[in-house]
């Protein structure tokens, strides 16, 4: 895994619309106006959130014929699961550790 890719993916979803566009995508697909709806802002605007999500591997879009099409997709979490996994087995053997010295008397 590449660390760029974990930095982007935590990029993408440090805005809480991204994080939202996400959340609703993982539900159903749906068109880029469909997503935009409850939002307050241009189509642009959206537009420009789903190039960051689809840079990030959590979002991939496609034409169907007149219409743009979104989708939910699990790349950009499986960096995000293999970056805290990554992480995990240090931190345990950190507490596991700790764990020793407290229970020594």
């Amino acid at each position: 895994m590449n660390e760029l890719d974990a930095a982007r993916v935590f990029q993408a979803l440090g805005d809480a619309t991204r994080r939202d566009m996400v959340e609703r995508l993982t539900e159903a697909p749906m068109s880029v106006s469909a997503l935009a709806a409850p939002y307050d802002m241009t189509l642009t605007a959206v537009g420009q959130h789903l190039a960051i999500l689809e840079a990030a591997g959590l979002v991939t879009t496609e034409k169907q014929g007149r219409v743009r099409v979104c989708k939910a997709d699990a790349r950009g979490l499986a960096v995000l699961q293999a970056w805290l996994s990554d992480r995990r087995s240090p931190m345990e053997q950190r507490l596991d550790r700790l764990g020793d010295i407290l229970g020594e008397d």
